[in-house]
Parts: C-alpha cells; structure tokens; sequence
C-alpha cells in the first residue's frame, strides 16, 4: 500500500480547524484534520459535476450567462460550470481558504482539467455568503447572476466552518434570491436530504425540487442536490 505524503495545511478562518491535503499515487484528498474525515476525493465527484451539470441547465445556450459558485474545493464544480456554459459567459468562484486556491494552481490543477487558467473564470477570495450580502446591499442590477452553485462543507448542515449555517437562514436564501436575475437557480450540494431545508427554500420563495445523485459514477453514497429556481419575470 503506498502511503499519503503530506502536501499542505490551511487553517480555515474563524476557528473552523485545519484542512489538510494528501496524495497517494494519482490520487487526492483534502480532509480535516481530527476525527471529523475525508471533505473530498479527486476519485469521487460525480456529484459535484451534476451539480453543475443540473444547475446550469437553463442557460446551456445562453450567451453573456453569470455564474457563481460557492466553494472551490478540487475545480470539479467550477470545471463543469464551464463545461455547462457558453462561450462567452464569466464563472466567479468564492473561495475562503487562499491555500485551496494554491492548491489548485499547483498539484490539484490537473485533477479537474485546470479551470482556474478557464478565461471566462474568476476568483473571489472571501465568504461567498458575505459576497452575496455585500452584492444585494448594493442592488447592483445588470450584474446579477443566473446561476449560483453552492458547494460548501457538507450542504445546509457545513460543519468546517460555523457561518456557513447563516447562509442557508430565511433572510440569507431571500438575499441569494435577490441575486439571481429572474430564471435563475440556486443549486444547492448536500450530502443528505433533508426536507425541512426544502421548506426553508419555499419560504424564500423558491420554486423548489431536488435530486438524487450518486457519488461516484452510478455508485457510491447518494447526494441531493436541491434547485430553487427564481421564477421568471
């Protein structure tokens, strides 16, 4: 068994413990250090692709399209997000640990086709959750987005870093809301269901579903992805 070298450490801001990158052979893994296990695994993402895949399948053909997504992780989100858009669309990526975004400069770049070097990509270090506060304090109008993909911790239960609750607050999806131009969706990764959450989305009103993916190719644990679409104007 070839063992995992150590590549990298990052403290997640707010006291929300340190991540640590490993490699074994071709393959990765960023996890928390502790007890807490394994956050992802270059071998397991199919989910996060459909989450992509799902969240941007109204705007395929759009041109111009915006599109945050909430979370960098190992590129696999972001590089489906690009994969899932036009030409001539802009992908902003929020990430709050400046060490994951190093990470997939440099050893994790290859793992998902090397999306930060993506010219329609860009990068946002910071709290996506302050970011979509910020962005509907302001009512900037023309620059909303038309899709929001959020890949955080383990969904509406993130445990890595505590404010990531207060994102899925009533006042917080109603701001998210108001980010998105009308049309758009909130796609949201999860690694379990949980109905009092699709509730929460239809108090925000949202017109909600959700769906049931596997984590790897057709097997492996079963993920939800909820999308609350803002309705059209």
């Amino acid at each position: 068994m070839i063992p995992w070298t150590l590549l990298g450490t990052a403290e997640i801001p707010n006291n929300g413990g340190q991540l640590k990158l490993t490699q074994r052979g071709n393959e990765y893994s960023i996890h928390l250090a502790g007890v807490r296990g394994e956050l992802m695994n270059n071998r397991v993402h199919s989910s996060e692709l459909a989450l992509s895949e799902l969240g941007c399948a109204h705007i395929k053909n759009k041109e111009s399209a915006r599109v945050l997504v909430g979370g960098l992780g190992m590129g696999f989100t972001l590089s489906a997000a690009l994969q899932s858009v036009t030409r001539s669309s802009t992908v902003i990526v929020a990430e709050l640990v400046p060490e994951v975004i190093e990470w997939n400069r440099g050893a994790l770049g290859d793992c998902a086709g090397q999306p930060l070097k993506d010219k329609r990509t860009r990068i946002h270090l910071g709290d996506v959750a302050l970011l979509l506060t910020a962005k509907q304090a302001k009512q900037n109008r023309g620059d909303d987005y038309d899709a929001i993909l959020l890949d955080i911790d383990n969904g509406p239960e993130g445990f890595t870093h505590t404010d990531n609750n207060n994102l899925y607050s009533l006042s917080s999806l109603k701001a998210i809301r108001g980010a998105l131009n009308p049309g758009g969706v909130l796609a949201i990764w999860s690694a379990w269901a949980d109905p009092k959450f699709i509730t929460q989305l239809k108090k925000a009103s949202f017109q909600v579903e959700s769906k049931t993916v596997r984590a790897h190719k057709g097997k492996g644990s079963r993920h939800t992805i909820y999308l609350a679409k803002k309705a059209a104007a």
